[in-house]
């Protein structure tokens, strides 16, 4: 492949370029499923892929995905009861994401499109991401035999490196894949696009139908396991929530294994403040997903990604969403490898950190499951993070994690009950989603129809007053 940084395309010139090179890349015409202005069909758009869920799960077997542990973390629910109210104190049980080939979740994702990529025919497969999602396209591709390129935002403009971006880029790398690492900026979609047009690569985006398929069978198994074990669907399962194809993933896995009932909760780490693109900012955290400078954006507009439409829809799923501070995920990333022999992090123990705090106020004989767990390794251990805080400035103490300040302090807790979670209004989340899909209706002069705004009430859950309220204030 030639060079990328001298290439002959300008950016504007591969910008009017992106919905042809992302309909070659995908093979989707997203066309097809539009009924209205803002409205289109997405149940149909996830069947038109042919994969079923018993589809998803024979594929996954094949490379050895799925089917992982489901962990009752006992020490640590004991310790939870002592600190509880009498006859608080949910069961906290764990599943254990790492045994998957390349130590996360993300391979239930990867599997499907690198499966479809392969049917189809296409020599490679690309995708633009920082995080886990890289390692396990990599050995998805490893093991379908075809080749990969992960394109990263790495590192800043003094060409420092998020220390868990480079662990990331190793494990890309060690399953065969060619790395592209960027610093932080608008170049990552056009190279990108740019990548996945010189190459005729198949494009693994995070935000596919295949995609999210992929982690229904995540959910399918948590609430199989547990009816299993305990003879009843959990009451709750926590969910890291980024882009949303986590939660989209999960929740409709556990609908289809029967738990209609299970109530689903994201969690995220609060970055507040911080801006995710910005030179200043990108080493001014120590979390590079999981946290809320993707998950409040993606939740309030979740179509701002590299296909037409995100089958990752995370208000249509979400019963909750709350915050956790960096200090109470690195105090609970601790407390699970010295109370349970598990060193796992640090994605996963966002929603364990979530999960602890909310198991306090649950009923003793009610059922919290933690949805998942990822590899750990020395660029992704707190040791790597905290040192990178405090190089850049940030202060790193032991205190009440209230008073942590994004960007500027981490502290971390001195004591287990001080380990709490922040609601998120999802009420405030639902209207601006939805203030900003009638907003660029406006722009656009075009009408709000009847299955516009039936659309609008299933994918933000939110009601025809509330829809009806601002559209008198928009179309005003």
């Amino acid at each position: 492949m030639r060079d990328l940084k001298h290439s002959k395309q300008s950016y504007e010139s591969v910008m009017k370029r992106r919905n042809e090179i992302m309909k070659s890349s995908v093979g989707i015409d997203y066309a097809k499923f539009r009924i209205g202005a803002l409205a289109y069909d997405y149940e149909g758009l996830l069947k038109s892929t042919g994969y079923t869920l018993d589809k998803v799960i024979n594929i996954q077997r094949q490379t050895s995905v799925g089917n992982t542990p489901l962990v009752e973390l006992k020490n640590i629910n004991r310790l939870i009861r002592k600190i509880s109210q009498p006859g608080r104190g949910a069961r906290i049980f764990l599943k254990d994401e790492s045994a998957n080939p390349s130590g996360s979740f993300k391979d239930r994702r990867a599997s499907v499109s690198v499966y479809e990529a392969k049917g189809r025919g296409y020599p490679g497969v690309a995708a633009a991401t920082s995080g886990n999602y890289g390692a396990a396209v990599a050995s998805q591709s490893a093991k379908n035999l075809l080749r990969c390129i992960i394109v990263q935002e790495a590192f800043d403009s003094r060409g420092i490196a998020q220390p868990e971006i480079l662990e990331k880029a190793r494990a890309c790398e060690a399953y065969g894949a060619e790395v592209l690492r960027l610093s932080v900026g608008p170049e990552l979609f056009y190279v990108f696009l740019t990548v996945l047009e010189e190459t005729g690569f198949f494009n693994a985006s995070l935000y596919t139908p295949f995609s999210v398929l992929g982690i229904e069978s995540l959910g399918f198994e948590i609430a199989s396991d547990v009816k299993k074990r305990t003879g009843k669907f959990p009451e709750v399962v926590v969910v890291t929530h980024a882009g949303g194809g986590n939660v989209t993933g999960t929740a409709r896995g556990l609908i289809k294994a029967g738990a209609h009932n299970t109530e689903v909760i994201g969690a995220s780490v609060d970055l507040s403040g911080l801006h995710m693109a910005s030179d200043r900012d990108f080493n001014r955290k120590s979390f590079t997903t999981g946290h809320t400078g993707f998950g409040i954006p993606f939740a309030e507009w979740p179509d701002r990604t590299d296909v037409p439409f995100n089958s990752a829809r995370p208000l249509k799923y979400l019963d909750r969403y709350v915050t956790v501070s960096q200090g109470e995920v690195f105090y609970i990333t601790r407390a699970l490898a010295e109370l349970e022999g598990m060193e796992r992090g640090p994605a996963g123990n966002t929603s364990l950190a979530a999960g602890f705090a909310i198991a306090r106020d649950m009923k003793s004989d009610e059922i919290l499951v933690v949805q998942e767990t990822e590899y750990t390794g020395a660029g992704k251990h707190p040791t790597a993070q905290l040192n990178l805080a405090k190089k850049m400035g940030i202060k790193v103490k032991r205190g009440d994690p209230a008073e942590n300040v994004p960007g500027e302090s981490i502290i971390i807790p001195e004591r287990p009950e001080q380990i709490r979670v922040r609601d998120v209004d999802l009420g405030k989340l639902r209207e601006s989603y939805v203030t900003r899909a009638l907003k660029n209706l406006y722009k656009q002069k075009k009408e709000c129809k009847k299955e516009d705004i039936e659309f609008l009430m299933e994918d933000s859950r939110a009601n025809s007053e509330m829809i009806k309220r601002i559209m008198n204030e928009i179309f005003k």
